[in-house]
């Protein structure tokens, strides 16, 4: 698998549009009550736009561009502009780790997406259709987007450390990659930095460099972030420690805790309790 397909594969991003067409006033972001795993992603086709942050933070846009918040971050509109506006969640929820990686607001004019302007002008056009399944196609026309968006950020160098940033290094991305195909293998940085085609010395300073963190501890992350999300699909504890490669219920227990502070079980709960 390419470096992005195994972490689609295990960790999906859907879109939701929830506006399209012309739109003139304000509107606010600033209440959702699962804000950890809802995002924005906004596309300006024509118009201006004032986008005020939370943070104080403001944009001013003129030219067509894409607006993107990974997860939930208080934002206004101030707006005579044609839109396309959707809702995005990414599976795993603050555990995802493409969602992780990200910044908390990317705004990229449209001219500088030319490996997407194909799919930009479906996305446009489906928009101003009145097609049977219209939505659909646009939800479906987002989710490409925000891959190829992804896609852009990488290759740029625009995402500086975690995941996204390891795989932008062609030695670190094969290790990653190895990590994100085999969560159960019992890795050592030998083995890892055998992947790379580096020596252990190497491989392990330029992996810290590059994702902010030790080998060692990716792939304690990495496993962690697959049990969320098995666990949110209910499946057996045993089989969860099975293919996360722990040994036992009990090892794998402890090294939850040990980097969320509560048992799965309890985890879990909470998070139940949160979705309610």
């Amino acid at each position: 698998m390419d470096r992005l397909e195994v972490l689609f594969q295990h960790f999906s991003a859907k879109a939701h549009t929830f506006r399209t067409g012309f739109v003139c006033g304000n509107f606010d972001v600033n209440d959702t009550t699962n804000p950890e795993q809802v995002g924005q992603l906004h596309l300006v086709r024509e118009g201006n736009v004032k986008v005020i942050h939370g943070n104080g933070t403001v944009y001013n846009i003129s030219e067509p561009s894409l607006i993107f918040y990974p997860r939930y971050f208080s934002h206004r509109f101030e707006m005579d502009a044609q839109m396309v506006c959707a809702q995005v969640t990414f599976e795993g929820k603050q555990a995802n780790p493409i969602c992780a990686a990200l910044p908390d607001v990317m705004h990229i004019p449209l001219s500088q997406l030319k490996h997407s302007e194909a799919v930009l002008n479906l996305l446009f056009a489906e928009a101003e259709s009145s097609n049977d399944g219209k939505q659909v196609v646009i939800n479906g026309l987002m989710e490409v987007l925000l891959v190829q968006v992804i896609r852009q950020l990488i290759s740029s160098g625009e995402v500086k450390l975690g995941t996204l940033s390891g795989l932008n290094n062609d030695k670190i991305k094969r290790a990653i990659s190895a990590i994100h195909d085999a969560p159960s293998k019992e890795w050592t940085v030998e083995l890892l930095a055998g992947e790379a085609g580096v020596s252990r010395s190497v491989f392990a300073d330029l992996f810290r460099q590059t994702t902010g963190m030790t080998p060692a501890k990716y792939l304690q992350n990495w496993r962690i972030t697959l049990v969320k999300k098995w666990l949110l699909a209910d499946q057996p504890l045993k089989l969860i420690a099975e293919d996360a490669g722990y040994k036992s219920e009990s090892s794998l227990s402890r090294a939850f805790k040990a980097q969320c502070g509560m048992s799965p079980k309890q985890w879990l709960a909470a998070e139940k309790y949160r979705d309610q």
